[in-house]
């Protein structure tokens, strides 16, 4: 039987269109999913694909506006009983924190999967049109429920809180950390690396009505304390420090931000570092920090921001929820 799935569409390289070919310049999100659609149709025999446009714009460009729209929509989807699973085509520039951001706040009992491209799709050598097939069929196979939300670029199959950008080019740009890719799939062939892991899970936090301000502080050599002051402002309730290494930062810095979280800031360390595990640390007891573990800084900012829209402020609770998988 067909597998329906509902296509949202939100621009991005995968719907992108040149001038030329050769050129690297392009602009996103030029082709309508209608046409996306009726490309990939032929080569999708498994499923009913349904299309909606929901914006089409380069994902650099994404706001908690569109986030809100989409997650709408699929909510809306994973409670209609004529859908089987939902595809987001996405620019790759921040799909890694909407993925998250839809993982944490929907339920796993159907697939979820974003899928972009690296390459415009008039480019020599696009990668769009495999990439969503591929997509297709994942999101078309039973055993991708449970899952929880999932990317799809370049053969590989990676979950929301693994996935993450790793290079600014190349159709391989995307990298999963802890765990690489949990699925190899072709437009052929889909192979799982394990069971699923959140079977029946139902959504873990509430969609925020609202996203708090919560700015990313950079580390940098010679880095002096009064720069943590330009970024906070009497709206910000958290900030996340993309540190050095395992999330480290000059101690005049440290002092100052521990003395944002005696004020009630909840400051996460993460690290500017490509790959890593960010652990807990004794000074971060005293100090009311909060180890990002596995996250890097943007998508531990997304974190932060779903608890604190949920009420989640004490740092023994934030802690708890950057130590789950």
């Amino acid at each position: 039987m067909q597998s329906h799935i509902l296509i949202l569409a939100t621009g991005g390289t995968i719907a992108g269109r040149s001038s030329s070919a050769l050129r690297r310049d392009y602009r996103p999100g030029q082709i309508g999913i209608g046409e996306l659609i009726d490309r990939v149709r032929p080569l999708a025999p498994q499923a009913v694909l349904e299309g909606r446009e929901l914006a089409a714009i380069g994902s650099e460009d994404i706001t908690p506006d569109l986030w809100q729209r989409i997650w709408t929509q699929c909510d809306a989807a994973m409670r209609a009983d004529t859908v089987n699973g939902i595809i987001i085509t996405h620019g790759t520039d921040t799909a890694e924190e909407t993925a998250l951001l839809l993982d944490l706040t929907l339920p796993t009992a159907k697939p979820v999967v974003l899928v972009g491209a690296m390459r415009a799709a008039d480019a020599v050598g696009s990668d769009g049109l495999r990439n969503l097939v591929n997509a297709i069929r994942v999101t078309a196979d039973a055993d991708a429920a449970g899952r929880g939300v999932l990317l799809v670029m370049g053969d590989r199959v990676i979950a929301a809180r693994d996935a993450r950008k790793a290079r600014t080019s190349g159709t391989d740009a995307f990298r999963g950390f802890p765990r690489d890719a949990v699925a190899a799939v072709t437009p052929h062939s889909l192979d799982w690396f394990g069971a699923p892991w959140a079977a029946r899970r139902s959504a873990r936090f509430t969609f925020p009505r609202e996203f708090p301000e919560v700015p990313i502080l950079h580390a940098f050599a010679s880095m002096e304390p009064d720069l943590v002051d330009r970024i906070v402002g009497p709206q910000t309730r958290g900030v996340v420090l993309a540190g050095f290494g395992e999330g480290n930062a000059p101690r005049g810095v440290r002092d100052r931000l521990a003395e944002l979280a005696r004020r009630g800031l909840v400051i996460v360390r993460a690290s500017r570092v490509d790959e890593g595990i960010v652990d807990r640390e004794p000074e971060d007891d005293t100090a009311g920090f909060v180890a990002a573990r596995s996250l890097g800084p943007a998508k531990a900012r997304v974190l932060l921001q779903v608890l604190l829209a949920n009420g989640v402020r004490d740092a023994v609770a934030v802690q708890a929820a950057f130590d789950e998988r």
